[in-house]
């Protein structure tokens, strides 16, 4: 039968203990949630400003959708490029300091732009090996476009360089996460900027999980580095987490975004967003730029959890951010580990390979600035019972 191969490729996936399963939300995304009909204090979540349920922000989609519609009607460069899109692309720009942004429905669709794009036959193409799925594939892409493409062991910049140093390729794109996903670390952004300036290439920073969280106002990972804008910079940042609603930009000199606006497929050949999501991350940015007790709230949040979390026998890895990696080991063990939380009533996550090398199964803690003292202690409690 034509479905025999699927039906034992997912026979293999259950048997290794790496079925995944949607649950069911029937509230709005929060620090609580009622899933699959539990109410449920939520660990699992990127919402990491508590912006995902915010009423004001809502508001402003509600009536973005009023006055603009429900659709955008045609991409960008059709027809669906309407005022609240031009606006939102002007105030991301401004905001994190760069000439120029554009925008795009998803920060997949976003990475699947900016590494293809920039690189054509004969470029190279260096990517930690730690960097998401989205970049993965874009460097993939690349590779079937003729570039070379290498991938350095993760934040290793002694072998970052040692590759720059053998490479003739007449342009050089080094591609990294700012903030990495699943372990939560932070990539060295000045070493990795100052091999750009030496080696002339192209630096392509994801900044997924530290826009809205690190740096002043919120402005993100180069900003907490003080790193300020340069033309061999582009910078992509989602609008789903920290900013609470979706979407994504990539920020970078007029050049480079013109560029990517004239020959980016995934942003020429995709039906634009709607402009109720524009109208919505227009007020999202105000709220994240004003949002310092917010973030000061979330740090005091994640160094309460590390101080109670810090003689367990999980090991939790070294991560400043929200994102809190409690290494398990065996899939099995992470599985239940977790299934013993929900029915405590916490939501945290079994995260399995493919995602995490094998043998580092663990439970991705999502702190947001919407957690009160007592949600981390009461996590922390219930870890501690279990072990």
């Amino acid at each position: 039968m034509i479905e025999d191969r699927l039906n034992n490729e997912l026979a293999e996936i259950a048997a290794a203990g790496l079925t995944r399963r949607r649950r069911v939300l029937e509230s709005p995304c929060g620090r609580t949630a009622t899933v699959d009909g539990r109410e449920m204090l939520n660990f699992a979540s990127n919402d990491y400003l508590g912006l995902a349920g915010d009423a004001g922000i809502a508001r402003a989609m509600a009536d973005g959708a009023l006055h603009w519609g429900a659709g955008s009607g045609a991409s960008h460069l059709v027809s669906g490029h309407l005022a609240p899109h031009e606006a939102l692309e002007k105030e991301i720009a401004a905001f994190v300091g760069f000439p120029r942004a554009l925008t795009f429905s998803t920060g997949y669709l976003a990475n699947l732009a900016v590494t293809p794009t920039l690189a054509g036959r004969g470029s190279a193409v260096f990517a930690d090996k730690l960097n998401h799925a989205s970049l993965i594939d874009a460097m993939q892409l690349a590779k079937a476009q003729g570039a070379d493409t290498r991938r350095y062991a993760h934040n290793d910049m002694a072998a970052l360089e040692a590759m720059l140093a053998a490479s003739n390729a007449p342009s050089k794109i080094i591609v990294s996460d700012a903030v990495f996903s699943m372990d939560g670390d932070l990539a060295p952004l000045p070493q990795l900027f100052a091999l750009a300036e030496r080696y002339d290439a192209w630096l392509v920073i994801d900044d997924a999980h530290g826009f809205g969280v690190l740096g002043a106002q919120g402005q993100g990972s180069l900003a907490h580095y003080n790193l300020p804008y340069r033309p061999r910079l582009l910078l992509m940042g989602t609008l789903g987490k920290a900013a609470g609603v979706g979407g994504a930009f990539v920020a970078g000199s007029a050049t480079a975004i013109e560029y990517l606006l004239q020959k980016g497929r995934s942003y020429i050949f995709t039906t634009a967003a709607p402009p109720a999501v524009a109208c919505a991350l227009s007020a999202s940015l105000k709220i994240i730029g004003q949002g310092d007790a917010r973030r000061a709230n979330l740090f005091a949040r994640i160094a309460q959890l590390r101080d109670g979390l810090s003689d367990l026998p999980w090991h939790l890895l070294p991560s400043a951010t929200a994102i809190q990696p409690l290494i398990v080991g065996a899939n099995e063990a992470a599985v239940q580990l977790a299934s013993a939380l929900w029915e405590k009533g916490l939501w945290l996550p079994a995260i399995r390979p493919p995602t995490v090398p094998p043998g580092t199964a663990r439970l991705r803690i999502s702190i947001s600035a919407a957690h009160s003292a007592a949600d981390i202690d009461q996590l922390i409690d219930a870890l501690r019972e279990l072990a």
